[in-house]
């Protein structure tokens, strides 16, 4: 069997860190973050992978400064948010540093905030801060935005939990004359606080995923995903597309709906019932042109690691063929998947091609599903920000993104580029959704309650 592809990365990673300087400031990447990086090399428009969340606080309740001093504090114990992720001589790495962090206010001299947030988003520098928190607020709202924006090379849902609860803890800490301080004013004890325990996390992910490349995890699937098509958009409507993209910025549409809670009897297959809503929507827009590959990031750090920020994930494959139309079915075949999980996804694209299937590795469509009760809620001082979701300009690797957000209710969302598809498709998409995840959650309720 040939070099796996984390063996032959490794390899490289070792090679030229020896001639650096300082070796112990140079990291190798997980599979996650080298894919996340090829990504934003081969985007046409540089786009960043952004994980954002969205946050109203009353007027004025936010002090920028204070803000400032807390996020430079937290970022300063944590190793992926103290540098810049980059190539040494052609080998992807983390360059640990200085903290990586970017706070102020987003001018609005007009319109709504969450209007300016977008197109500053859309923006976003292709190496920026790991960390940006953007506060805005509109002439005549009542009520400022503040953007928690991480970049996706440095967070997984665990970590944006742990943001979250660090931002919050060290604002409460920072008072306005004097709080957290970084750097050499700490000390190279604080500066490197989590550095040799990330560097451990980051090395035990990658000798995970090399133990997970097997020939019988390859040869799973290589036949699993051997139906996928490849691109199923119309080559003229893409082109077209892509020339109307006259701009960083290009327009998100959003479509969102709540469904009730999960009835006790139905949250087993919660999961497997999304896989079959988002293929259910998947089919919609393409017009069941070939089988779309449905991605969905799952995993987390590897056994008995510390809880350290940075991105411990791998996207799952999900072919979305049409059928099965009994959701245990699904559920099967997805627990079979998991078995198999570990198996970064590269060497998933590369096991597809050598079964001689055409599937290029991209996307078209990308589920992300968020249990809210791990996250706590951002408390600034006494003042808790309500939640809220922005139809931001953010590249989710895939034309189409479904996202949701599990807690009181099933709040379920989809986004797109409008230069791609109709808002007509998108509605039609989005109602095969919804009726999908009705009928497996929801079909023994009495209709009031089902169908809202």
């Amino acid at each position: 069997m040939s070099l796996s592809i984390t063996d032959s990365y490794l390899t490289r990673y070792r090679a030229v860190v020896g001639t650096t300087a300082d070796p112990t400031a140079v990291l190798p990447l997980t599979g996650a973050q080298r894919r996340f990086l090829l990504a934003r090399a081969l985007d046409p428009l540089g786009r960043p992978d952004l994980a954002p969340l969205f946050f109203h606080f009353p007027r004025g309740a936010v002090d920028l400064s204070r803000l400032r001093r807390a996020a430079v504090g937290f970022a300063g114990r944590h190793t992926v948010l103290r540098g810049r992720v980059g190539l040494l001589k052609g080998v992807p790495v983390l360059r640990a540093g200085e903290p990586s962090v970017d706070v102020r206010r987003v001018p609005v001299p007009s319109g709504a905030a969450q209007d300016a947030l977008r197109a500053e988003l859309g923006t976003a520098q292709t190496y920026g801060p790991a960390l940006r928190l953007l506060l805005a607020c509109g002439p005549e709202e009542e009520q400022e935005t503040l953007a928690v924006v991480l970049d996706h090379l440095a967070c997984d849902e665990q970590s944006l939990g742990a943001v979250v609860s660090g931002i919050s803890r060290a604002y409460e800490d920072t008072d306005n004359g004097d709080g957290p301080r970084h750097g050499a004013e700490y000390g190279a004890e604080y500066e490197a606080e989590d550095g040799a325990v990330y560097r451990e996390a980051v090395e035990s992910q990658l000798r995970a995923e090399r133990a997970a490349s097997t020939e019988a995890s390859l040869t799973y699937w290589g036949e699993r995903l051997s139906g996928l098509s490849g691109p199923v958009a119309d080559p003229a409507q893409a082109q077209e597309a892509q020339d109307a993209q006259d701009d960083r910025s290009p327009e998100k549409g959003m479509l969102s709906h709540v469904l009730p809670a999960v009835p006790p009897r139905s949250r087993g297959v919660l999961f497997p019932a999304l896989l079959d809503a988002g293929t259910a929507a998947l089919r919609t827009w393409s017009a069941g042109a070939g089988t779309p590959a449905l991605g969905y990031p799952w995993g987390g750090r590897p056994p008995a690691q510390p809880d350290v920020m940075g991105c411990f994930i791998n996207t799952l494959v999900h072919p979305a063929a049409s059928g099965p139309a009994r959701i245990e079915d699904t559920a099967a075949a997805w627990w079979d998947d998991l078995d198999h999980a570990g198996t970064p996804y590269d060497e998933v694209v590369r096991a597809v091609r050598l079964t001689g299937g055409n599937w290029p590795g991209t996307l078209d469509g990308i589920l992300t599903f968020e249990d809210l009760g791990r996250r706590s809620a951002l408390r600034l001082a006494g003042e808790t920000g309500r939640e809220t979701h922005v139809a931001a300009p953010l590249r989710y690797a895939a034309p189409v993104g479904v996202a949701a957000s599990y807690g009181d209710d099933l709040l379920v969302r989809l986004v797109w580029e409008r230069s791609g598809a109709s808002d007509d498709l998108a509605q039609e998409a989005f109602g095969a959704l919804l009726d999908t995840l009705r009928r497996h959650l929801y079909a023994a309720l009495p209709t009031a309650v089902a169908a809202p």
